[in-house]
């Protein structure tokens, strides 16, 4: 990497830390440390919003998904507004009315402190395993650059995190936030705007578009029913809608950021400003994605993403005669293929120019047959490296994106990319382990302080859970895809603590013993489900367990002994 680079990566990553430091030095109370200081507009509570769900992830696994399978993870996202009025509409006044630190500590208040405690603890166990893989991610970028290891990579990520967020609370990661999503937006555009270009030599924007669909990666909307397909119109307005809705209304990392709203009409606002943007924002990451895979028909792609691992099996291949013929004749068919698929493409597109359809469907139809000789070659590829090298992870889709960058994007934009992604890294890990302190303290560990106490406990936590994180990143493997692996994580718990919430908002005569056994028997169910292999996808999970603890708590409440008045008793909060 340039020297530029180094410049524009580290100068950008210094400045923020320092900048987080140094704007919140002077705010050393509880309501800054653990809410952000309840000061914040509209539009400061919308971008801190959307920094928090925009992690490294984001930008490095997206593109790949979008690559790999096109646009149809778009739907993802189509219950994400109508889960925006909800919250705006019934959670955040009452959060506001209660005046509470934390969401759970509105589930002590409504039901009682058993229940507050399984709410929280629920948070806390997926979060915790979030956060890992929020550092992870970036850290592949990092060791992929600087050929570090692993583990010390993501130490190096995570201790960056550590000193703004244990500084300054959740203001520090409020007033970050801003910094953080102006490089983002730069970013991306600076990615789109370059792939665009490339393209140019080739093929139109819209002659781009044109192949991309042709080939199945615009297939936006799938509208089958079918519950083992991870992705359909109904999955994501209703499993995404159940998803949305507990994450932004129940998940303290999200919760926290429009608590710090100046009031209840500027937290609503902020909001629905990422109502607004999110699914534009998204559909414009995948569309990169979408594009990179019609940049690498023109242009030969790697036979694996993981340079690191060919730089291995290489080395090994010096001394294997066996894995030295493999791959060279592997390269050979491989980089054959690629120059078929690069001239096949430049010639579909000259035959749309000429309108010769039926030279341009022969094309098409060469192209799909190199697309599947390409996947051929990479299983083969992973075949050999499990062969040769056991305990490297093969799985490499989610270096799709840094490849790009890396081979083919110009010195300085290098750097703003890699600065993009690292500060999406860090902005939803700092937000993750200033929820994971604030609810830790506030909701698990309580007792009586005085406000400097509450800080400092405050403290310790961010640093307790910052560390523990670390532990989960460094026993991190890659899965299919990280992206879908942070989702799939969430509807693992979500379901179950936004059940709790639906009781406590809109069944007013269930008490606290009913929907704790509820939630247990939910949360249970859906481990089950996930790990017998059920073939359901995972966004349903988020319909499921709702479902059960809504229902089984209103029936456990009907048919449980009533206490002195005629109720079930609750205990204190």
């Amino acid at each position: 990497m340039h020297l530029i680079d180094w410049l524009i990566l580290l100068g950008t990553l210094g400045f923020i830390v320092g900048y987080g430091v140094w704007k919140t030095r002077k705010d050393a109370t509880s309501d800054s440390f653990l809410k952000g200081g309840s000061d914040n507009r509209w539009w400061a509570v919308g971008l801190s919003v959307m920094a928090t769900q925009a992690s490294a992830i984001t930008f490095l696994s997206t593109p790949g998904q979008g690559f790999l399978d096109g646009m149809g993870f778009i739907q993802f996202y189509f219950g994400l507004p109508l889960a925006m009025l909800v919250i705006g509409f019934v959670f955040i006044p009452l959060y506001y009315k209660w005046k509470v630190y934390t969401a759970y500590e509105f589930i002590g208040k409504r039901f009682d402190g058993r229940t507050r405690l399984l709410t929280a603890g629920l948070f806390l166990i997926q979060r915790s395993l979030a956060a890992g893989i929020t550092i992870y991610a970036p850290s592949i970028i990092l060791s992929k650059v600087l050929h570090w290891p692993l583990a010390w990579t993501c130490v190096f990520i995570g201790a960056l995190v550590i000193i703004y967020t244990t500084s300054g609370g959740a203001k520090a990661v409020g007033v970050t936030h801003k910094q953080q999503m102006a490089v983002m937006f730069l970013g991306i555009f600076a990615a789109f705007g370059f792939t665009v270009y490339y393209l140019s030599d080739h093929a139109s924007f819209g002659e781009s578009i044109a192949l991309a669909g042709a080939l199945g990666k615009m297939n936006i909307v799938d509208t089958s029913w079918d519950p083992t397909t991870k992705y359909t119109l109904w999955s994501g307005l209703i499993g995404g809608f159940f998803l949305q809705l507990s994450y932004f209304g129940t998940d303290q990392s999200q919760v926290q950021r429009y608590l710090g709203g100046k009031d209840v009409k500027q937290a609503r606002q902020g909001l629905w400003m990422n109502a607004a943007l999110k699914i534009p924002m998204q559909f414009f990451i995948l569309l990169t994605g979408v594009l990179v895979f019609v940049f690498y028909l023109f242009n030969q792609a790697p036979v694996h993403w993981n340079s690191s691992n060919m730089e291995s099996i290489q080395e090994v291949a010096k001394e294997d005669t066996k894995v030295f013929w493999q791959l060279n004749s592997l390269d050979h068919v491989h980089l054959d293929n690629e120059n078929s698929l690069s001239m096949d493409a430049d010639s579909l597109v000259l035959s749309w120019r000429k309108g010769d359809h039926h030279a341009a469907t022969s094309y098409l139809n060469e192209i799909d047959e190199g697309l599947w000789r390409r996947q051929v070659f990479r299983d083969s590829l992973k075949t050999y490296l499990h062969e040769a090298l056991p305990d490297r992870e093969a799985n490499d889709k989610d270096y799709i994106f840094i490849t790009f960058i890396m081979d083919h994007l110009p010195i300085g934009i290098v750097g703003l990319l890699l600065a993009m992604i690292f500060s999406a890294g860090m902005s939803s890990t700092s937000a993750e382990l200033s929820a994971l302190a604030t609810t830790s303290v506030v909701d698990v560990v309580r007792k009586e302080r005085s406000d400097g106490q509450q800080v400092l406990a405050t403290r310790w936590a961010t640093v307790l859970f910052g560390v523990m994180a670390l532990l989960f990143a460094a026993v991190f493997s890659l899965f299919e895809n990280l992206i879908q692996a942070v989702n799939i994580l969430g509807s693992l718990f979500y379901g179950t603590i936004l059940g709790i919430f639906l009781v406590a908002f809109f069944v007013k005569r269930v008490q606290g013993t009913a929907v704790f056994i509820a939630a247990l028997i939910a949360q249970a169910i859906i481990l089950f489900i996930h790990f017998s292999n059920i073939e359901i996808a995972f966004l349903w999970y988020n319909l499921i367990a709702p479902a059960i603890v809504v229902v089984l708590a209103i029936l456990i409440e009907v048919l449980k002994p009533s206490g002195p008045n005629g109720r079930g008793r609750s205990q204190p909060a």
